[in-house]
């Protein structure tokens, strides 16, 4: 659907203005006028990462007079593969002032906010409320539903990304022109069945794909041209170089933008998506161990089995030596518990204690008492054991 611009337009473009976005105005659907909406424009990206890259530079090189940025992390290694917007110097500082830093010197017209905090139920209202416009390209459940819920409330779109391995998603939520997040989506998966990048891996390319929807319909909706992907979601397939759009309807039962809506105020978000289910939490009670204390149960010669509950291609980056791969799904299927030990403690870790902590639950449930997972994983094991070994 066609949507009316979503920001009125500046008084003027300046000299240098009119010749750095002189492509821009010789397109007669954004011309001067449509360019003048830019630059009164303020965005919010919600991460520096992976798509939060992409959407600042290119909003930055289309003259958004006004972007800030939300993020709380510091640059990695390994975010290098597909965040673009960093470089092998930004390792170790803050991303928040490493997009900084390129947005400025992408256009020094611009103004760049920095917002260097984690967004909760406590600051994401104060923090929207100065924005026309936010875009998120987050990877949790938890961050994406409180910036859902508080532009909803505030009455703001939200352009929204994701993508996993070789698929991405994209998709414009704003509750006054059709349905919102929780419209697709009602409840958040369970814990642990949806892996993050940082466990399940992303192409990085496709970072720069579904980047360039978001800052296409974000564009879109704050000069009013074309028609934004409102009540439509956008889905890419790399892999077969696909992209099909799917219908997406405003619930009229949802129960934050219905009819009839519970969902009237913030709530906690990290509860509702929960970071590990109520029974692995129950399960670790008591049968967690530190990196540490299992390194003094192998110095020790302790009769155990080590169990990575990862996915093989991880497996092979780094592993616990002497340990035995079991990916999680064969373990809570059911196929896998027939290979494991009655007569040693099993030991179970992954990358950060999620997964492990989802199939201890599983093995004690199976009468596998002697049970118990690492907390941290493999990156506590890196971090407190073995510092030679890599990261992902």
């Amino acid at each position: 659907m066609s949507l009316p611009p979503l920001v009125e337009p500046a008084d003027a473009l300046s000299r240098d203005e009119v010749m750095r976005y002189s492509r821009h105005l010789i397109i007669p659907d954004v011309a001067t006028a449509g360019q003048k909406r830019l630059k009164n424009a303020k965005v919010l990206a919600v991460g520096a990462g992976g798509l939060g890259s992409p959407t600042l530079m290119y909003l930055a090189a289309a003259g958004v007079g006004t972007l800030g940025v939300v993020d709380f992390d510091v640059v990695d290694e390994s975010n290098l593969q597909r965040q673009v917007i960093h470089g092998q110097s930004d390792v170790g500082t803050p991303k928040a002032e490493s997009a900084k830093r390129s947005i400025q010197e992408i256009n020094p017209l611009i103004q760049v906010n920095l917002h260097q905090e984690r967004l909760d139920s406590s600051n994401v209202m104060e923090v929207f409320a100065g924005y026309d416009l936010i875009v998120d390209g987050t990877d949790n459940f938890a961050t994406r539903y409180l910036v859902n819920d508080a532009c909803v409330l505030l009455g703001k779109p939200y352009v929204w990304g994701s993508i996993y391995r070789f698929d991405g998603q994209a998709s414009v939520f704003w509750a006054e022109h059709g349905p919102c997040y929780r419209c697709l989506y009602p409840e958040p998966p369970p814990p642990g069945m949806v892996p993050s990048c940082a466990e399940g891996g992303v192409l990085g390319v496709l970072c720069a794909s579904i980047g360039a929807i978001q800052t296409t319909e974000a564009i879109k909706l704050l000069t009013g041209i074309g028609e934004p992907l409102v009540g439509e979601l956008m889905v890419y397939d790399a892999l077969e170089m696909e992209y099909r759009k799917i219908r997406v309807r405003k619930d009229p039962e949802c129960p934050l933008c219905g009819k009839n809506p519970t969902i009237t105020e913030l709530i906690d978000y990290e509860a509702f998506c929960g970071t590990v289910s109520d029974e692995a939490m129950e399960a670790a009670k008591g049968s967690t161990i530190t990196a540490t204390e299992l390194k003094a149960k192998i110095d020790a010669g302790e009769k155990l089995m080590l169990l990575d509950v990862r996915e093989p291609a991880e497996y092979e980056i780094m592993a616990i030596p002497d340990s035995v791969l079991i990916p999680k799904g064969d373990i809570l299927n059911g196929s896998a518990l027939s290979e494991l030990p009655q007569d040693r403690e099993i030991v179970v870790y992954c990358k950060s204690g999620i997964r492990s902590a989802e199939v201890l639950a599983a093995l004690k449930n199976a009468g596998l008492a002697n049970s118990v997972h690492v907390q941290g994983g493999v990156i506590a094991w890196q971090a407190q054991v073995d510092p030679s070994l890599p990261t992902y």
